[in-house]
């Protein structure tokens, strides 16, 4: 019988087996954490997305309300997705005119947007 080092070889030795399992690992872990990344910073974008809509439309409810003298907030207006929750603030600069705060809170504060509002 003669013993072949380097000529024809009939299978895959023990060693290549686990080394290509390895590398599959090694790419499977890569690409989980990728996915995993990836999916939240679409569900981040969606939530900020989300409070900044709420928030605008907060702040053309108070534009389109009556300008009341002497407030300091307004109340919100119903808003449709659950577990989000707004406060709306206004601050007198001049006489006639306020600077508006709309804060949306969901888990915490995500988005803040301000505007002004003139009695006309």
């Amino acid at each position: 019988m003669k013993l072949a080092i380097w000529g024809n070889e009939e299978g895959a030795s023990l060693v290549e087996v686990l080394v290509a399992v390895a590398i599959m690992a090694i790419v499977f872990t890569i690409f989980l954490s990728a996915l995993s990344t990836g999916s939240f910073g679409v569900a981040t974008v969606r939530e900020r997305v989300t409070a900044e809509n709420i928030a605008r439309s907060q702040l053309e409810y108070v534009k389109e309300t009556g300008f009341i003298t002497g407030t300091n907030s307004y109340t919100p207006t119903t808003i449709a997705p659950i577990g989000y929750a707004a406060t709306i603030s206004a601050t007198t600069i001049y006489p006639g005119v306020q600077l508006i705060t709309v804060t949306v809170y969901h888990n915490g504060p995500v988005f803040t947007l301000e505007d002004y509002k003139v009695d006309r």
